[in-house]
C-alpha cells in the first residue's frame, strides 16, 4: 500500500527519506496524541485486522474499481468519534488499526521507477527531530533498535497490503459487492438518516453460491473475513448513537 512521494497517502503532508547522515541526531518522541484522525472518518484496514476491528468499528468496502476496506470511526464526513479536540483516543481497550499506528512513518518508493521500497517519515510530524528528548534513531551511523522495530512494522503492513489487494481481487471477481445503503430512525426524529457512498457485501449471493465455492473460501480464509465484515456492520447502530451523544449529527437526508 505504499506510493510514492509524489501521491501522498491519508495523513501525511509530505514524504522524506529516513537518512543516517542526515538524520543523525533525530530523536522520536512517544505520540500521546494524534491530531491527524481528528475529523478522519474511514480508516484503510488489511484483512488481518476484520477480527479485531469488526467488535469496535463497521467495516465497508470503498465505491469504484480500485475498492479497499475501510473502518469507520464516524459515519459522516469530517466527524471521529473515537477521538476528541486535540487527537487524543476517548475510547478504552479500543483497536486502533494498523494504518494509523503506523504514522508518522512508512515505506515508500522514492521515484516511480524504484524496485526497493525506503523508510520514510512525515517531516511536518512534532514527533520527529532534533530533540534533546526522546529515542535516538542512530547509534554510531546504525539504525537505533527503535529504527529496527519500525521497519519491521512497515514491512509487515506491506505484506498484510498485499494480502489484502489479493482478497479484494477475488471478492470483486466474486462479484460479490453491493452498495450498501442504511438508514436510522432515532426515536423522535421526524426524518430518518441515510447513509450510503460504500460496498458491503450481498449476504443473499453469499448463501446462494455453490457449495464448492463456499468450502474452497473457508478453506483460503475469506468466508471468515466475509462474515467479520458482515457481523461489524451491526456498530453502525453504535457510531450513530456515539455521534448523537457527542452531538455530532447533521440534518437528517430525506429518502430518494
Amino acid at each position: 500500500m505504499a506510493s510514492a512521494p509524489q501521491a501522498l497517502p491519508l495523513f501525511y503532508n509530505g514524504l522524506e527519506p529516513l537518512s543516517s547522515q542526515a538524520h543523525a541526531n533525530f530523536r522520536a518522541r512517544q505520540m500521546v496524541t494524534a491530531p491527524f484522525l481528528v475529523g478522519q472518518h474511514a480508516i484503510p484496514l488489511t484483512v488481518e485486522e476484520f477480527a479485531l476491528v469488526q467488535r469496535f468499528m463497521p467495516i465497508v468496502f470503498t465505491t469504484g474499481p480500485d475498492a479497499i476496506p475501510i473502518a469507520l470511526m464516524g459515519l459522516n464526513e469530517g466527524v471521529n468519534v473515537f477521538v476528541d479536540a486535540s487527537g487524543a483516543l476517548t475510547a478504552t481497550n479500543l483497536y486502533v488499526p494498523a494504518y494509523i499506528r503506523r504514522y508518522p512513518y512508512m515505506l515508500a518508493k522514492l521515484h516511480p521507477q524504484a524496485e526497493e521500497l525506503s523508510l520514510c517519515f512525515d517531516p511536518t510530524t512534532d514527533a520527529i527531530g532534533a530533540f534533546d528528548d526522546g529515542e535516538p534513531l542512530f547509534d554510531n551511523g546504525e539504525p537505533a533498535e527503535l529504527v529496527k522495530n519500525v521497519l519491521e512494522f512497515n514491512r509487515m503492513f506491506e505484506e498484510a497490503g498485499a494480502r489484502t489487494a489479493a482478497f479484494m481481487k477475488e471478492l470483486l471477481e466474486l462479484d460479490l459487492l453491493m452498495d450498501g445503503e442504511v438508514t436510522i430512525q432515532p426515536e423522535g426524529a421526524a426524518q430518518p438518516f441515510l447513509y450510503r457512498g460504500f460496498q458491503m457485501v450481498n449476504e443473499e449471493k453469499l448463501t446462494d453460491m455453490r457449495g464448492d465455492q463456499l468450502r474452497k473460501m473457508a478453506k483460503s480464509g475469506m468466508l471468515p473475513l466475509l462474515y467479520a465484515h458482515l457481523m461489524s456492520l451491526s456498530q453502525m447502530r453504535e457510531i450513530f448513537q456515539m455521534q448523537l451523544e457527542k452531538g455530532l449529527m447533521p440534518a437528517p437526508e430525506l429518502p430518494a
